[in-house]
């Protein structure tokens, strides 16, 4: 694959590593931070090699910049160059370690049972690998300028993506046993619907796969609402009513009883989506792998229990 005549001047190096920085953050003030430049000296780089180049490399989004298709063809190009720094600043005869930063979106339990811990394992083998873990429960975004990874509750309906199905996790309704002793235990649906319920604020809630309690108890006042599934968790271990739970985390704690659990188990898939261009970077590739290994490993945690404790 060529981009130039023989008479043209071939780009600079570290234009191409410019582009690079920024393909992968989305913005100039991103990739500046990154590089260690300014805001200006990154505009003026790109400009310069758009020039020898003779064409655009990024359009402007919504959410940031994206690449052309000949900003694609350069990207290929500045990984070369960008592998090839990495081998010679190795060591002779060293393995090579992965580094940069990656950067992940996902929902709050997923980032905290199976992000997390598959990151740190990650890591502790590659020190120079950073990744940032942003927590949001959400619709993958159309435009995914800035991040690498998104983790989303339900398949993705979205454009030039790489997206595949993660696995399953459960959903079950849950109390304390402290609420139980004090406001007895449904022993059906209609007993549970006169309970309170604990769960996401129904008007912030962007995931349709998540509306299951105002499909099944649409009668069920509400209690405590909270965009965070931690929050959920929390007050329904306080008493504050009858939590719409993920097993995998409710299950943690002995204090909480699952009631109905062959009336409520709704099952629900995690989703992966990424940029195409994101798995020929080696850093979120291997995240991406860490992540589809410990979602396999957890995924009898993921569906929980099948019966109340």
């Amino acid at each position: 694959m060529t981009f130039l005549s023989a008479s043209q001047t071939p780009p600079n190096p570290d234009d191409l590593l410019v582009l690079l920085a920024v393909a992968r953050t989305g913005r100039y003030t991103l990739a500046a931070e990154s590089l260690g430049l300014n805001h200006t000296t990154i505009s003026r780089r790109i400009t310069a090699l758009e020039k020898v180049l003779d064409g655009r490399l990024l359009s402007k989004t919504v959410g940031g910049w994206e690449l052309t298709t000949l900003g694609t063809r350069a990207v290929e190009a500045a990984e070369n160059v960008e592998a090839a720094v990495a081998l010679l600043a190795a060591p002779l005869g060293a393995t090579p370690q992965l580094s940069g930063v990656v950067r992940l979106s996902a929902t709050d339990g997923f980032s905290a049972y199976i992000a997390a811990p598959a990151v740190a394992n990650l890591q502790r083998r590659n020190p120079k690998l950073r990744v940032e873990i942003v927590t949001v429960t959400r619709r993958a975004l159309q435009q995914r300028s800035g991040l690498d990874i998104e983790v989303v509750v339900g398949e993705p309906q979205v454009h030039r993506t790489e997206a595949f199905q993660l696995g399953y996790y459960m959903l079950g309704m849950y109390a304390s046993r402290s609420y139980l002793a004090e406001n007895g235990i449904p022993q059906n649906v209609a007993e549970l619907c006169a309970h309170p319920l604990v769960y996401f604020v129904d008007s912030m809630l962007q995931v349709d796969d998540l509306d299951a309690p105002r499909r099944l108890v649409p009668q069920m006042r509400d209690s405590i609402t909270s965009t965070n599934v931690f929050v959920h968790v929390e007050a329904t271990r306080a008493g504050a009513g009858i939590g719409f739970l993920p097993c995998f985390m409710a299950d943690q704690h002995n204090d909480l009883v699952r009631l109905l659990p062959n009336d409520f188990k709704e099952q629900l898939p995690y989703w992966m989506v990424l940029r195409p261009d994101s798995l020929r970077q080696p850093a979120v590739a291997a995240v991406v792998n860490a992540l589809r290994a410990q979602t396999a490993a957890y995924a009898h945690v993921l569906m929980g229990r099948s019966v109340a404790q």
